[in-house]
């Protein structure tokens, strides 16, 4: 999985939880929603770590602002004009997570 990078394996992130994680060397908030694995930038505007912040469903609250953030999008529900840079994750056959730094296919479809 080309521009892929291995950052946990998917049993280090239980249902209903996030963390932050390395992907080479660039910190990103992971999430573990409805069997799904989500991935965003881990710095709100606040410099707070979103991936430190508490999950509840499909939002998560920055722990330094309170500003909250839908995993699924990266996109606050309050605004969409406040947001955070979502990023693809995929599972190798192996059971671990892979996040693309790269911007998403739905960011490079509006470049």
């Amino acid at each position: 999985m080309a521009g892929f990078a291995p950052v946990c394996a998917a049993i280090d992130i239980p249902q209903g939880t996030g963390r932050v994680v390395d992907a080479d060397g660039v910190e990103v908030a992971l999430f573990h929603v409805d069997g799904v694995f989500h991935a965003l930038e881990n710095s709100c505007a606040s410099g707070g770590s979103i991936g430190e912040g508490q999950l509840r469903g499909h939002v998560v609250t920055c722990p330094l602002d309170g500003e909250t953030y839908d995993v699924r999008t990266g996109i606050s529900p309050i605004s969409d004009a406040i947001f955070v840079k979502r990023f693809d994750v995929r599972l190798d056959g192996s059971g671990n997570v892979l996040v693309r730094l790269e911007p998403t296919e739905d960011e490079d479809e509006e470049l």
